[in-house]
């Protein structure tokens, strides 16, 4: 919508509310008919309640609109009248030939035309597309991959036909028609000619691409789901509320009159409820954005809040679905150890140590390998204590990584008179880039210890040892695939022998293993595949054996003319070299994914990672146990055996269902399982304690998502990632995370909340999910309770008037006692209330299971609250009646009291006791919980005195005038006000008091915990460290407006303000509950 019809629209909206809708019925009733009240006690609460709900949501789609608006206007250079003209990328249309500049995103879907390079190719990564931080190589048609510069550009005369967009990121077919000197030449378009919108240049410096699809038609907006309106359960619960209200107020026309009655009664639905909890949501939203527990300090970056209506759905979550890469992750690679000719080496210090041998110091600057080099007389940077003539094995090792590989060079990085060597000795960084992070890692290992890749000069690859050039041929090169499991380069070395280095995974190299170490390598193998339950931060372990293979010069040549040969062309074995690294996970994940665990909250990883690295991450981020028993569906090709796999899976749990069980799904096999056997599936998948599914497309992660969300429980999920693949899952789930990682800022645009890390989303969850769905469980009902006490006495007071629709409060006091006597403490609850201390909740994840399914908004909540409210009308009414009805001169003078006196006095009662039973709720008091709490009592006295008191020329009648005066002015008065008050709190002091002591809730023991241990100053709010920040203000201001942490406060504690700030809070567990985590 646009700023001209946003009023219109938002009204639909706004008015699609049931409550809404009711009361402008009720409004308009009051217009047309005579009523017994005013119609301003209608409209103006209506008119209030449509005018903050129009200006926060206004201000929070102000923000998505400048959050858009920041890519459809970033800047872009289109080919136009023979020049580059600057565009903004909304402009873009089909057919415009686009230039983009390295590092920069494509704007929209391109087909590639040329490039810097000779060859036209360029590469690209797709992280935020579909998680893969690995290079793609894309290439050009040669009739358009010569055109590079402008001029020629603007000359090109071609036609492009394609399909019709879809969201497959993996699927394009077209053709390319070019007419050169009269003549028209054809070539096939495929996805490697394709560059996504969302894709990101890497390691070339510009590139031309045509525009074929744009805005809603790319690929990655197919990716999206349509943005719909979320509702938390708790606005569905008032929505199932008002109606079953409304029945009430039906009954009651067979009393007496339709349409009056309707006026009459209609506060029992309370409007005033809509401002106040949006009002809640709007400002309590900005308590997550301020707490510096969800502040990364590394990346300046603090928790954002995009949409606030949703806040206690945070309290209410059952299923977490996440990706891996980005979200997990930390998208690193870092090299550990490796093995060489059966001897373990680690890296330390820029070079390899052997196990078990004496480190030396560094000394200076100095290169590790040149000290290397002049203490043990070798020729690379490693020790090794075994005589120099095994040393050539080592060294041919360090070669191997560094020639068996797709890796390239930053194109702005060249090599000078002396190469990467700087005078010093000490080697110029040089910018790898790599097809796959794992590459990366072992060329950059190489590097460090002294055998340098230098890059590829033509058909040459070449490495610097010791500053010594050496260039190889490369022959061929057999790229990694999924039957072979390995890669392999042949190359050509400076003597004219021929090489073949291979490189792949254990499983695949050492079965064809015939010479060498073989047996300690196994054992290494073994030992180092346990390495990784020891790193908590490091996510995968990839395991490379790397072959050298001598062939004679014929059977190089039959090597390099036919590919396939060499998956079974077996030579002699001159050396095993085995190596190992890890990519990092992220911090705290493990302890997370754990803490969920224990909230009742089951993950699932969603993410279009390989099977073997999906796992290998799930294992060691905790979300796969290791005592879990891990079933599997993958690899199915047909509905029959991928039926019958899911039948023996859930046969298998159903037998073992004393153990846990992860189960591992890959898209093809999903797409299947979905199709015609979605009961099956997900019976297996809520069997099992954890989910992972790998290979997935973006929109099967929302599919997953969905069938969970319309499975019978209907239970609450939450979808986290941090790049544009994830965007539909966040957009389907009930709430939508964005990671603030390095895959763009997609997701976070596209999310409902944004946190910088992983880590964050137990506090998210734990502490700010549980009090806001306390708070706003307590307001809910608490509104409800106080007006059934407010409108009960109303209805009773029919019965003594016989129905006359004479209303027993003052119009004024009917449009007030929601607006201005009885809001803000309700309101001021619901923003500061914090029945248990944050490092209790977050330290004990059990907690989160007491809010769990929506237990303070079930049926016994809403009734406890209702069958409460009634017996409080009928105390406040039959007891001002009794004390009153059978002697009404009570005053001094023998003035009697009138209606307008008794139903003062009802008001009064009331006005005093529903605030009450505010303050009795309250656990957590600021000062300005009292101020508002004793201040609106104080108000409505000054209001009523003032109201009462005077005589007002603007109203028709004033049948108030001094009636509150002269009801203070009775002693008998006072004394029914405080008796029939105590009378309606003694009982629920009673009730809580009676629960709490016989039937004790988790968070109650912890409440009764908290209070031993002398807890009383919320230090994750205004207590903080010694690092300032961008937050500072804002956690001075909340210092002194919650007036928590003043010192004469945390002394009267009996401890500091430092030691609370840095101190570990441990409780005492029951006998029942899981061990907690410490925080």
């Amino acid at each position: 919508y646009t700023v001209w019809n946003f009023v219109p629209k938002n009204l639909f909206e706004q008015f699609r509310r049931v409550a809404n809708f009711y009361f402008l019925i009720i409004f308009l009733v009051q217009l047309m008919i005579d009523t017994p009240t005013s119609p301003i006690t209608s409209g103006l609460p209506l008119f209030f309640v449509i005018t903050v709900t129009a200006i926060k949501q206004g201000y929070e789609d102000w923000l998505r609109h400048k959050a858009d608006n920041e890519v459809n206007g970033a800047p872009v250079y289109v080919v136009r009248s023979g020049g580059l003209v600057k565009t903004r990328s909304k402009n873009i249309r089909v057919g415009d030939i686009v230039r983009v500049a390295k590092d920069e995103t494509f704007p929209v879907d391109l087909v590639l035309l040329s490039s810097d390079r000779v060859d036209g190719s360029c590469h690209v990564t797709t992280a935020s597309l579909d998680g893969e931080t690995n290079l793609k190589t894309h290439v050009a048609v040669p009739e358009t991959a010569v055109l590079q510069s402008v001029a020629n550009l603007d000359k090109l005369v071609a036609v492009i036909e394609c399909q019709q967009p879809e969201a497959d990121l993996y699927r394009f077919v077209g053709r390319i028609t070019v007419s050169q000197q009269a003549e028209e030449i054809v070539r096939p378009l495929g996805p490697e000619s394709l560059l996504l919108r969302g894709a990101r240049l890497k390691n070339t410096k510009e590139i031309f691409g045509v525009a074929v699809y744009t805005g809603m038609e790319t690929k990655m907006a197919l990716n999206y789901k349509s943005k719909s309106q979320k509702r938390s359960a708790v606005e569905k619960y008032v929505y199932f509320l008002i109606p079953l209200l409304f029945r009430v107020l039906i009954i009651l026309r067979f009393i007496s009159d339709f349409l009056a009655f309707l006026v009459l009664y209609n506060f029992i639905i309370p409007i005033s409820l809509y401002v106040t909890v949006e009002m809640q949501k709007f400002l309590g939203s900005f308590f997550i954005g301020w707490d510096l527990d969800l502040y990364h300090e590394e990346t300046n970056q603090r928790a954002q809040v995009n949409t606030s209506d949703l806040n206690e759905e945070l309290g209410q979550v059952e299923y977490v679905f996440t990706d891996k890469t980005g979200t997990l992750t930390e998208n690193e690679m870092q090299f550990r150890e490796c093995s060489i000719n059966g001897i373990k080496y680690q890296e330390v210090n820029g070079k390899l140590t052997p196990e078990g041998f004496p480190e030396d110091s560094p000394d200076g600057n100095r290169h590790g390998l040149v000290r290397l080099f002049e203490k043990y007389s070798c020729t690379i940077g490693i020790k090794t204590p075994q005589p120099s003539t095994t040393v050539k094995e080592e060294e041919l090792f360090l070669k191997a990584v560094c020639l068996c590989h797709t890796v390239q060079i930053n194109a702005d990085q060249t090599d000078g008179a002396d190469g990467p060597w700087h005078a010093n000795g000490i080697t110029a960084p040089l910018e790898y880039y790599a097809s796959s992070p794992d590459e990366k890692a072992l060329v950059e290992a190489a590097s460090r210890v002294g055998v340098v890749f230098t890059g590829i000069s033509g058909d040459s690859m070449e490495v610097k040892s010791l500053g010594k050039p050496e260039r190889y041929k490369l022959l061929h090169v057999l790229e990694f695939d999924p039957n072979r499991r390995r890669m392999s380069v042949i190359v050509e070395s400076p003597s004219g022998e021929k090489l073949l280095f291979t490189k792949g995974a254990e499983s695949s190299i050492l079965p064809r293993s015939k010479s060498g170490e073989i047996d300690k390598t196994r054992i290494h193998v073994d030992e180092f595949a346990l390495v990784k339950h020891h790193l908590p931060d490091y996510d995968s372990l990839k395991i490379h054996v790397t072959l050298e293979m001598q062939t004679h010069h014929d059977s190089g040549v039959t090597v390099v003319t036919c590919s396939y040969g060499v998956s079974s062309f077996v030579c002699k074995v001159i050396s095993w070299l085995f190596k190992i690294f890890l990519s990092r996970l992220q911090e705290k994940v493990q302890e997370t994914i754990e803490a969920l665990r224990l909230a009742g909250i089951k993950v699932w990883v969603l993410t279009g990672d390989k099977h073997e690295t999906a796992v290998s991450v799930s294992l060691s981020c905790g979300h796969f146990h290791r005592t879990m028993n891990i079933l599997e569906l993958v690899q199915h090709k047909s509905d029959s055996t991928c039926a019958e796999q899911l039948r023996q899976l859930a046969k298998r749990i159903k037998e073992d269902h004393v153990i846990q069980h992860g189960l591992v799904v890959d898209g093809t096999s999903l797409s299947l399982a979905l199709r015609e056997h979605e009961k099956l599936f997900m019976e297996v998948c809520k069997n099992c304690s954890a989910v992972l599914c790998c290979r997935m497309a973006p929109l099967q992660k929302a599919k997953v998502i969905r069938l969970l969300k319309t499975s019978p429980e209907k239970p609450i999920t939450l979808a986290i990632g941090d790049g544009a693949n994830d965007v539909s899952m966040i957009q389907e789930a009930h709430v939508g995370i964005g990671i603030m990682g390095k895959e763009g800022r997609q997701a976070v645009r596209n999310s409902d909340y944004a946190i910088a890390r992983f880590k964050f989303l137990s506090k998210l969850l734990f502490v700010h999910g549980h009090f806001y769905y306390i708070r706003i469980a307590t307001l809910v009902q608490y509104f409800f309770y106080k007006n059934v006490c407010f409108i009960t006495p109303q209805f009773l007071y029919q019965f003594f008037c016989l129905f006359s629709q004479q209303t027993l409060y003052d119009s004024v006091y009917l449009t007030l006692y929601n607006i201005c006597f009885t809001s803000l403490p309700v309101l001021i609850y619901s923003l500061f209330e914090q029945h248990v201390h944050p490092h209790v909740l977050q330290s004990k994840p059990v907690l989160y299971r007491d809010i769990s399914k929506n237990a303070h908004l079930g049926f016994k909540p809403f009734l406890y609250w209702t069958i409460l409210g009634f017996f409080h009308a009928f105390v406040f009414f039959y007891g001002s009646y009794l004390l009153m009805g059978e002697d009404t001169s009570l005053l001094g003078n023998g003035q009697m009291f009138g209606n307008w006196t008794f139903g003062t006095l009802v008001f009064t009662v009331m006005v005093i006791t529903v605030t009450m039973k505010m303050a009795l709720e309250t656990h957590f008091w600021t000062w300005i919980n009292h101020f508002v709490t004793w201040g609106s009592i104080v108000f409505y006295f000054i209001f009523s005195l003032f109201y009462g008191g005077i005589i007002w020329p603007f109203l028709h009648t004033q049948d108030m005038y001094f009636v509150f005066v002269q009801l203070l002015s009775s002693g008998s008065a006072w004394f029914a006000i405080i008796l029939i008050v105590v009378a309606c709190l003694f009982i629920d002091v009673v009730k809580k008091v009676l629960y709490r002591h016989l039937q004790p809730t988790s968070t109650e023991k912890a409440q009764l915990t908290e209070a031993g241990s002398g807890i009383n100053c919320l230090d994750s709010m205004c207590c903080f460290s010694d690092g300032e920040t961008a937050c500072t203000s804002v956690r001075r201001m909340l210092e002194r407006l919650m007036g928590r942490c003043s010192p004469t406060r945390v002394n009267r504690c009996g401890i500091s303000l430092n030691s609370l700030c840095c101190r570990r809070f441990s409780y005492k567990l029951e006998p029942d509950e899981p061990a907690a985590i410490d925080v």
